[in-house]
């Protein structure tokens, strides 16, 4: 297939270079013009996935069209911020073709609190879509680790076109209809790793951790089932194997803004220093509002946009979640 991915980070990268390895013909966009020239030049790209090899075939660009033109496959690999801006480019760029669009990010629109895919179904409106998610690193999947994960479109031909795209020895796809689960899965866990990196820098324990990742995930099915997505799609790779990578593996960007966040560090502190995106952040906020909107509590999320935006101290925040009223395990 001509696969374009959209997006040079880590994860882009690594997809890219993954279906190149798979016998395809990869195009990949670039933001930055060293990143251009490093894939082009030295096949790696030293900036978002140093000293990682990539496939010799790989190329890459700075012009969209270029990388999307005339293909049968986009992925689009951007931080959450910039998918509508970016999808509005894909559609100004494909000149009426329908390529299936594959979202392989994680977050809410600032806003509209739209899931992206269906921020790229208002930029493409004619194109299908899928959001391809679940429990996996960067490195690790470049490094040929065995990882597991889901693609969810409510076009099943989209769906097992993007499983059969990506699927390799040590890359296994599943698919699924279930378009908001997997996407609401996927952006609330790092909701929740920020919190996790906090009780994990402020020592308050293993059971701490395994609670808070219980409850994090009862929170997330809450709010999934009032915006129609099935709960079972909550106990699988991208809802528990996604919150649990997230929350307790060493590479999370979100678990470790919370053991900084922990350590007395601010906000804006930690993000100044930052060159990745810890998508907890916006989703948070988003988050919240998108609970409140459909009539939802959602109290580990109210405690992290608290200790995010507000200054709360985050051993205050993980006392007041512990001091809530009492009640039933299971409730809505």
């Amino acid at each position: 297939m001509r696969i374009g991915v959209v997006g040079a980070g880590s994860w882009g990268t690594t997809l890219a270079d993954l279906l190149a390895r798979n016998g395809h013909h990869v195009h990949i966009w670039a933001r930055e013009p060293e990143v251009v020239e490093s894939i082009n030049q030295h096949s790696v790209n030293q900036l978002f996935l140093p000293d990682a090899p990539l496939a010799p075939d790989l190329r890459a660009d700075s012009d969209i069209g270029t990388v999307v033109r005339e293909t049968e496959l986009v992925v689009s690999a951007t931080p959450s911020h910039a998918v509508r801006t970016l999808g509005t480019r894909i559609r100004e760029s494909l000149n009426g073709a329908e390529p299936v669009v594959v979202s392989v990010s994680k977050g809410l629109e600032a806003g509209t609190l739209m899931v992206l895919t269906d921020v790229l179904a208002d930029c493409l409106p004619s194109v299908p879509t899928v959001a391809l998610s679940g429990p996996s690193f960067a490195r690790e999947v470049y490094e040929r680790r065995l990882t597991a994960i889901v693609a969810a479109s409510a076009d099943s031909g989209a769906a097992l076109v993007t499983q059969r795209a990506f699927s390799t020895k040590y890359f296994r796809v599943y698919t699924s209809h279930d378009v908001i689960g997997v996407q609401l899965g996927g952006a609330l866990k790092n909701v929740i790793a920020i919190a996790a990196g906090i009780l994990d820098g402020l020592q308050l324990g293993d059971n701490a951790r395994a609670a808070l990742i219980t409850r994090g995930l009862a929170e997330t099915s809450r709010l999934g089932k009032a915006l129609g997505a099935e709960p079972l799609t909550f106990a699988g790779l991208a809802g528990l194997g996604d919150l649990l990578l997230t929350a307790t593996g060493g590479a999370s960007r979100n678990r470790t803004l919370g053991l900084e966040l922990a350590s007395g560090r601010t906000l804006n502190e930690i993000l100044g220093e930052r060159r990745s995106v810890a998508e907890g952040v916006g989703t948070a906020r988003a988050a919240l509002e998108l609970g409140q909107r459909a009539g939802v509590e959602l109290p580990i999320a109210n405690e992290i946009v608290q200790v995010l935006f507000a200054g709360k101290p985050p051993r205050v925040a993980a006392a007041d979640l512990m001091e809530r009223e009492l009640k039933a395990e299971q409730w809505s």
